[in-house]
Parts: C-alpha cells; sequence; structure tokens
C-alpha cells in the first residue's frame, strides 16, 4: 500500500459468496479474516478458501488476519502466510499486547505487519509495539477492548477516547498508518458517518468496516474532496506569490499561514491527486 488505506474492508474466509463479491468492490484493501469472523469448526474451511481465492488474487491490496499465536490453528497459518505471500500486502495480528510477539512473528519479507490495539494491554504497549521494525500501521479494535475494559457504550465513544487517541499517538510517533475500528450497525448510516468524521477529527487515517455500504462512506469521510483541492491549491499560489514578495508568513483570509500550512497542503493535493488516479 503506497498510502495508508481510508478504508479497509473485513471478508469473512469462511464465506464463499463474501470472498467472491469482494473482487467486486473498490475498498483501498481487504481483510480476508481468519479469525473472529469463524467459528472454530470452520477453521480449516477458512484456511483452505482463502488459500483459493488468494491464489486468484483481488485488484486491491489484501491482508490476511490471523488468529492468535497460542490459539490452536497457528502452525497452519503461518504456513498459509507463506504459501500466499506474494498474493498478500501483509499481516494482521489480532490482539497484540507485547513486543515478544512481534518479534516472534517472522513474515516472509515484503510483508507489513498491522497489529491490532484492542486489549488495555495492547493500548498501554502500543507505543513499544508501534517502534518495532516491519510494523506498517495499527488498527483500533474497540469490541473487545470494550468489553475487557467492562465499559458501556456513551456518545461519541467517550469511555474509549483515552484509548483511541493513545493509539494515534503511538502510531503517528513511529510514522506508522492508523485505522479507526469499526461501526457494527450496518443499517445505521448516519451514525457510521458521524463516526467516520469524528474518527477523521481524532487523526486517524481510516477506518475499518464490516459491510460494503459502509466503504463509499468512509472513502470520502477519510478522502479529499475536489472543494478541498482547490481550496488547497489556491493556498499554494497565494503562498508563492507572498515569497515572491520576500514575504515569510501569509495572511490568508484571517488566518496566518506560515510553512508547516502549505506542508499540510501539498500532503493533501499528493492525496487528492492519488484518488484521481484510482478514479475514486
Amino acid at each position: 500500500m503506497t498510502r495508508a488505506p481510508r478504508s479497509l474492508l473485513y471478508v469473512p474466509a469462511d464465506n464463499a459468496r463474501a470472498l467472491q463479491k469482494a473482487r467486486d468492490l473498490h475498498p483501498d484493501g481487504l481483510i480476508i479474516d481468519l479469525e473472529d469472523a469463524v467459528a472454530p469448526e470452520r477453521k480449516t474451511l477458512a484456511h483452505n478458501q482463502a488459500r483459493a481465492a488468494l491464489h486468484t488474487g483481488f485488484a486491491v491490496p489484501t491482508l490476511l488476519r490471523i488468529n492468535g499465536l497460542n490459539t490452536p490453528w497457528a502452525q497452519a497459518e503461518a504456513e498459509l502466510v507463506q504459501h500466499v505471500a506474494e498474493r498478500i500486502s501483509g499481516v494482521v495480528l489480532p490482539k497484540a499486547e507485547t513486543v515478544a510477539q512481534v518479534q516472534r512473528l517472522a513474515l516472509p519479507s515484503g510483508l507489513g505487519l498491522w497489529l491490532m490495539i484492542e486489549t488495555p494491554l495492547g493500548v498501554l504497549s502500543a507505543p513499544a509495539l508501534a517502534a518495532q521494525a516491519g510494523v506498517a500501521g495499527l488498527l483500533a479494535g474497540t469490541n473487545d477492548l470494550s468489553r475487557e475494559l467492562l465499559a458501556r457504550p456513551g456518545p461519541e465513544r467517550q469511555e474509549l477516547q483515552y484509548a483511541l487517541q493513545a493509539t494515534v499517538l503511538a502510531a503517528r510517533a513511529h510514522g506508522r498508518a492508523v485505522l479507526d475500528a469499526v461501526y457494527n450497525n450496518v443499517r445505521d448510516q448516519a451514525g457510521f458517518e458521524a463516526e467516520c468524521e469524528q474518527g477523521r477529527r481524532l487523526g486517524f487515517d481510516g477506518k475499518t468496516v464490516i459491510h460494503p455500504g459502509q466503504i463509499e462512506v468512509a472513502q470520502r469521510a477519510f478522502g479529499v474532496s475536489e472543494t478541498q483541492a482547490q481550496a488547497a491549491q489556491a493556498l499554494l499560489s497565494a503562498w508563492q506569490t507572498a515569497r515572491a514578495q520576500g514575504h515569510s508568513v501569509l495572511n490568508y483570509g484571517g488566518q496566518l499561514v506560515e510553512a508547516l500550512h502549505i506542508r499540510q497542503a501539498k500532503a493533501l493535493l499528493a492525496q487528492y491527486q492519488e484518488q484521481i488516479g484510482k478514479g475514486q
């Protein structure tokens, strides 16, 4: 993945129909899920279907979410990762909590490791986890975290604010991508949109999603609109004029603009151009 994804769609590996349907969808990436979405008695089926589906390949970058390293399926999944290494972009490790876990998971060269921060210890260890070589990004996992915290859902996820912000801080401190957690009510479009906007404000790059109907909303919320791109371009033009006149700062629409704002505008335009290149 050249840029942090705006959306990653979970696809249960034991669901042949979902795997097939995913070929016609256009999130920024897929997570083929062997873990929570798959019942224990269906793990072998999921392994076999994931292997077959990945052999054919998908149109977007694809990650494989394995089960924990101490589960009965660890050895089979280690072999699966080796087998499909050329077909995936990385591996998602659930319930990441210790540096020893990360160091124990030896991935084939070129694969990024995505760590799910979804337990109290995971939140507290997030800075050390994000610092490990080979880590591509962090994924917030609030379902398991809420359960372990004995938290009760409240307005705007107030009970999870510390954990969400700590996850973003850890990722940013070490230059990793970071994606917000899933939204469980796939029929509540307004609630999902609001949570995407909240995640954007908190600093997340994108959101993990569980239903095709959530993809477009996440892409839009974490992407760059044409209006935003035009505003950034206008700011750059004004800045260039100011610099040509010998000014180090610019008063633009009543706002003080410095070099850091220009770097942000250039980054935004680069993201927009990438979106245009993808037709999104």
